[in-house]
């Protein structure tokens, strides 16, 4: 069941609770009252007093159960998203250390060139071949050898753009 829905349930209960003890406290002194307005006095003809014979804690134990039950249905109510937030964040966080375990893996089947290259695709996808040459610190020629022998691993694609080409990866890491 919806956390929500449990609390809206526990918040009725609680209600009828406190309702019921509020109904049955009214009548007892509705009736202390009209005892003491026929006899003029609190005390019965054995001498114990109206007042000092009531359940007082019946009350109280009714009236902090019925807060008890308030509290816990409130909790439930608007902590719920909280705890569905917590289960979100964990999922990607999940996922995200999957796609890193992904990347590991492919790049233990690489040499260091083709490592330097993947990482920077990686970090900016869509990256120019003049700045991927730069961050892989590589010569235009070496970069462009590694980049064809990506190429046909499919693990990138260049489009052209202008007199450069962009270097996108071709799985999805």
């Amino acid at each position: 069941m919806d956390n929500k829905k449990l609390g809206i349930i526990i918040v009725v209960i609680s209600i009828i609770l406190a309702s019921t003890i509020f109904i049955v406290k009214i009548r007892e002194d509705g009736l202390i009252n009209k005892i003491i307005q026929q006899q003029g006095s609190c005390f019965l003809d054995d001498g114990t007093c109206l007042h000092s014979d009531r359940k007082i804690t019946f009350y109280v134990v009714g009236w902090v159960l019925s807060a008890a039950l308030i509290a816990l249905s409130v909790y439930l109510i608007f902590f719920e998203k909280s705890q569905k937030e917590i289960v979100q964040t964990l999922e990607k966080q999940r996922h995200i250390q999957l796609d890193e375990e992904k990347f590991d893996i492919l790049l233990k089947g690489l040499d260091e060139d083709e490592k330097k290259v993947i990482k920077a695709v990686k970090e900016q996808d869509g990256i120019t071949q003049q700045t991927l040459r730069l961050r892989a610190d590589m010569h235009k020629s070496k970069l462009s050898i590694v980049l064809n022998g990506l190429e046909k691993k499919g693990l990138v694609r260049r489009v052209d753009k202008g007199k450069t080409k962009q270097v996108f990866l071709k799985i999805n890491i």
